[in-house]
């Protein structure tokens, strides 16, 4: 069941299994294992394949055929989104704690709602960079 709706999941969002396995951090083999049953994600690449496609993991695993992922973590909030994209980056998701505090980059936490998760990774990393360059002046 797993395989079926990774597979119809990453189909729907035009992906292909090279694209969603480096947003997961798994290699395309790992996760082709994955779409065929032969191998089970680990809790953690679950909880990340469960929050990008806005699902819950009951979905995932079979034990449920309704769609509630939208209910239950809800990206209206733009910040949930960037945490989701960035979880597998410990040094990126260690400054998006930081970063996620300052009021003048609110407006553009906003904006990503319509950003891929690989987008709003290399949006961090730019900010990142910035950020470091600006530190060591």
């Amino acid at each position: 069941m797993l395989g079926k709706r990774l597979t119809e999941l990453r189909k729907g969002k035009h992906l292909t299994q090279e694209q969603f396995s480096s947003l997961i951090n798994v290699s395309r083999a790992t996760y082709a294992q994955y779409e065929i049953d032969r191998r089970q994600p680990d809790y953690e690449t679950l909880q990340n394949i469960a929050n990008f496609y806005n699902v819950s993991t009951d979905y995932l695993l079979g034990r449920t055929h309704e769609v509630i992922g939208e209910t239950l973590i809800s990206y209206n909030d733009p910040t949930e989104k960037i945490k989701a994209a960035i979880t597998s980056d410990p040094e990126l998701a260690e400054f998006w704690e930081e970063l996620s505090q300052r009021e003048d980059l609110q407006l553009m936490f906003k904006q990503t709602r319509d950003l891929s998760p690989q987008s709003i990774k290399k949006v961090i990393k730019i900010i990142k960079a910035i950020e470091d360059e600006e530190s060591e002046e």
